[in-house]
């Protein structure tokens, strides 16, 4: 696959257990569960499903004392996976899970009681190495900011950020990320150009309250994935009113996009009046099965073309490694537009996956 053409943003670099953010490290995905953090069954379970699903970091809302000694017994249950302690208002709460074994703690310097207290919290996290990720949306920004701008605006959001991160920086601490969120695209978009000009840290991007799935992949497409392009960004969570699992397939399918992440490109052309075939339910069906019956087909560098039409599909199609095209009666598997085989379109599906195990056997 080959490399986008940009200039990667260069920042500084930080820690979050396994994985690194910034400089030339590869972008990664981020969600949160929505779990009561306090039922660590529920909570260790889900957290499971979405690192299976790709997740390279994923967040819980730690919202009292109790759900601080739940995380410490999740981290101890998941020690591998990196976990972040999403935290409002109460320092003792970052204190209670950097003790626990975080991997990262979210926090609003600004909202946690004071110099003192924000200092007996970046303290903790120096000790044990643990970096602060300060989250900044229309709800978070400093009043007084926000009235200096004359409301919520990326200038206002990302001054916000700014104080913030020189609240820790008056400590001696700067294993910073920073996260600048709004729910319309263009404002995000101009906050976090701001934020690039202005400080070294990496950044978390993404669009908040972006909506449920098809709006919220849309919005976030286009803001996260114009950052992107502009080499703005190095970890990004694609924020859904759906489940978490959905979160993290979208953000490493737009990291495909941009071939900033490896993996199987599926193409698939749109149907017209010449589609002979169920081309929609076929897809539905390859997307379905593909995974699941492939051996490390997730890891798969190649592009694999799902094509309506026998007589334009492989033409179309040509640079995919592998693919089928429908036409009355049979299906053709073909492999950079030349034909392999046809077969009966029952067994499209069956014959394109049994073709890409024998071409790409696992390692």
């Amino acid at each position: 696959m080959a490399n986008i053409e940009y200039k990667r943003r260069s920042c500084r670099s930080v820690t979050v257990g396994s994985v690194r953010i910034g400089e030339e490290s590869p972008i990664s995905v981020q969600t949160m569960t929505n779990t009561d953090t306090r039922d660590t069954d529920a909570t260790i379970n889900q957290i499971k499903s979405l690192y299976s699903a790709g997740a390279d970091i994923i967040r819980l809302a730690v919202p009292d004392a109790e759900a601080a000694d739940a995380f410490g017994r999740i981290k101890k249950e998941l020690p591998d996976v990196p976990l972040v302690a999403d935290i409002h208002f109460d320092y003792r709460l970052a204190l209670a899970c950097a003790e626990r074994g975080a991997d990262k703690i979210r926090i609003n310097p600004g909202n946690i009681g004071g110099e003192e207290n924000v200092r007996k919290v970046a303290d903790a996290c120096r000790r044990r190495g643990i970096p602060i990720r300060i989250g900044v949306n229309g709800g978070s920004a400093e009043k007084s900011i926000v009235e200096k701008h004359g409301g919520v605006c990326a200038e206002a959001l990302a001054e916000s950020a700014l104080y913030h991160a020189r609240l820790l920086e008056n400590c001696d601490f700067e294993d910073i990320i920073i996260a600048v969120k709004a729910s319309d695209v263009p404002t995000t978009i101009k906050a976090n150009r701001i934020l690039v000009e202005a400080c070294p840290y990496p950044l978390h991007i993404g669009v908040t309250e972006a909506g449920g799935e098809y709006s919220g992949i849309i919005k976030s497409a286009a803001g996260i994935g114009t950052l992107l392009s502009e080499g703005i960004g190095d970890t990004i969570r694609i924020s859904l009113t759906a489940a978490p699992e959905k979160e993290v397939k979208a953000g490493i399918e737009l990291l495909r996009a941009l071939s900033l992440r490896s993996g199987p490109d599926i193409i698939a052309c749109p149907t017209c009046g010449r589609t002979k075939i169920d081309l929609i339910g076929i897809y539905d069906e390859f997307c379905r099965r593909a995974t699941p019956e492939i051996p490390g087909f997730s890891s798969l560098d190649i592009t694999v073309a799902i094509m309506g039409c026998i007589v334009n599909g492989p033409g179309e199609a040509s640079r995919a490694d592998i693919g089928l095209a429908g036409g009355s009666g049979r299906t053709a598997i073909f492999s950079q537009g030349k034909t392999l085989m046809t077969v009966p379109q029952e067994k499209a599906v069956d014959a394109l996956i049994d073709e890409i195990k024998r071409r790409y056997p696992a390692k």
